[in-house]
């Protein structure tokens, strides 16, 4: 179980530095909407390619942080409901989630995403929209989101199992969930 936990601790110093990372394209997208707004009030023109490439940089921190936000706890539950249980069978029904649910969407995500990543990268695929970006690399990022997601669940159902046995300490075991982020106070 050594082996397996110090591969889950690769798998999340690895999330959470894709996670944090990723964050700076929300700052990158709001620059370009910034910019193109100033440029089409200014100049009486626009581009497509910046609306685009807008999308493309929020929808890559979106689809990119996935992983992370599984990590950090933060996925979407029903707490009200969660926090009634017992913490083991909370326990059970996060490792039982993971295999049942999580692991099996994911893996018929990727399998069905490599085929359409391949064949928008074999044509070349541009956006039909004049001046439009090409759309290979917004489909590969669903791609990777769910081979990133893939690889993070292995680390969750890992951790789930040490924690069940015993072996590690829950870090959200108080809360149910990330703690909030501090706000600084003046």
């Amino acid at each position: 179980m050594d082996a397996l936990l110090s591969l889950s601790r690769g798998i999340d110093r690895l999330t959470a530095s894709i996670g944090r990372s990723v964050s700076w394209l929300i700052l990158a997208a709001i620059l370009v909407s910034a910019i193109n707004a100033t440029v089409r009030k200014l100049f009486d023109t626009s581009s497509n390619a910046w609306l685009e490439l807008q999308w493309y940089l929020f929808g890559g921190a979106y689809l990119l942080a996935a992983a992370y936000t599984l990590q950090r706890n933060e996925h979407i539950r029903i707490d009200i409901v969660s926090n009634l249980l017992p913490k083991r069978v909370r326990d059970y029904i996060d490792l039982f989630g993971h295999f049942l649910m999580l692991m099996p969407f994911v893996i018929l995500m990727i399998y069905e995403s490599i085929p359409f990543v391949a064949r928008s990268v074999a044509q070349g695929e541009h956006s039909p929209n004049a001046g439009g970006l090409l759309l290979w690399p917004a489909k590969a990022l669903i791609l990777a989101a769910f081979v990133l997601l893939f690889i993070q669940g292995i680390s969750e159902i890992i951790k789930r199992i040490a924690i069940i046995r015993g072996l590690i300490e829950d870090p959200f075991a108080h809360t149910g969930h990330a703690p909030p982020v501090p706000v600084p106070t003046e």
